[in-house]
């Protein structure tokens, strides 16, 4: 088969390699979309996987092709999308069934081959049945989605509350679809890209505010002016929830700053580098009693009220609009353009597809 295969930091091949073989408790899928995540870039270009060789790729959709159980037989033949992270299933937070903090996770994409293949070896247990009118590009964008959804399920959040957001990339827009689901009315979500916010406006409410953090010249300065007009629009008593979708130190401390006493900051996006606060937004902290929290990945425990299972009925209900993300889809051989729009950002994309 055909696959893409990191052989070092940067070194991304498109190889035929041996077809994976299913064993006891596993399956084999036939990728039918796969998408660029944005922690593939680093994981390609940057940092590398945790080893090499390694097929990347964590979102993606396919059909069961074989298992090796009998018992599991059933499955051949379904549509299916994949929680990537695979739980020991041993430690203790396993056992209290909160997976996706499992202290001995396994991973696709990262920790093992991928969905970045023709087919990829995939536990059963990580499998999820689809409905048959689901597209296979919005089901490639289940696990961001799910992601977003479990992020909000971390806060305590009513329709009444207002809430500032740093960062509108994909994760950032669902972010915003999801609040629209669950009523929230009042929503300043601050970006470098206006189209981001077009997107936002057309795909979760038009009536949703984008502040302009404006081009990467003006990055040092959009940070503070961005609190400064959040803190204007909620008549200076600040938001009820600040959301921090860019994992910098920039904007987590503004989260910190534009949310009122009382209120809470969630962490959301993946760390770029290491992260400090000076005193003074660390005394906001403390004397303002923050409630600052932490969100990664999503919770999967085949139940109908995980986050997957309720992602799904979002999309069934036509609640989430995932296609709408998509900006780019690349045939299957063409994974590398994807992923130099990404990391040269060249152009204007949210979501890319591979189908």
């Amino acid at each position: 088969m055909k696959a893409y295969v990191l052989r070092g930091i940067g070194q991304l091949d498109f190889t035929e390699v041996p077809m994976p073989e299913p064993k006891s408790g596993w399956a084999i899928v036939q990728v039918k979309a796969a998408g660029i995540c944005g922690s593939d870039i680093p994981r390609i270009f940057q940092t590398g996987t945790y080893h090499f060789p390694t097929i990347p790729g964590h979102e993606f959709a396919g059909r069961v092709v074989d298992v090796f159980d009998e018992k599991d037989r059933a499955w051949v033949g379904k549509t299916v999308g994949v929680f990537p992270l695979i739980p020991c299933g041993e430690c203790f937070v396993c056992k209290e069934g909160a997976y996706e903090m499992c202290r001995n996770y396994d991973y696709l994409g990262s920790r093992r081959d991928g969905g970045f293949a023709e087919f990829a070896a995939v536990p059963v247990w990580n499998l999820i049945a689809l409905p048959e009118e689901m597209r296979m590009e919005e089901a490639a964008m289940l696990e961001p989605a799910s992601v977003a959804l479990h992020a909000l399920r971390r806060l305590t959040i009513t329709p009444e509350d207002t809430v500032a957001l740093f960062g509108l990339g994909t994760i950032g827009i669902l972010l915003t679809q999801w609040m629209r689901i669950f009523g929230v009315e009042k929503v300043y979500a601050a970006g470098h890209n206006r189209r981001h916010g077009e997107m936002m406006k057309l795909t979760a409410s038009k009536h949703y505010e984008y502040i302009s953090a404006g081009g990467s010249e003006e990055e040092a300065d959009f940070v503070q002016d961005a609190v400064s007009r959040v803190m204007q629009k909620t008549g200076g008593e600040g938001v009820s929830i600040a959301i921090d979708c860019a994992g910098a130190e920039e904007t987590l401390a503004n989260c910190i700053r534009c949310v009122r006493p009382g209120g809470q900051v969630l962490a959301v996006g993946n760390p770029k580098g290491d992260l400090a606060f000076d005193k003074n937004t660390y005394w906001k902290i403390l004397r303002n009693q923050i409630r600052l929290t932490g969100t990664w990945n999503s919770s999967f425990c085949h139940s109908p009220e995980d986050d997957w299972h309720q992602t799904i009925e979002a999309c069934r209900g036509k609640k989430l609009r995932l296609s709408e993300l998509i900006t780019h889809r690349f045939a299957f051989g063409e994974l590398k353009k994807g992923l130099t729009i990404a990391k040269d950002r060249l152009e204007y994309h949210n979501k890319i597809i591979i189908c």
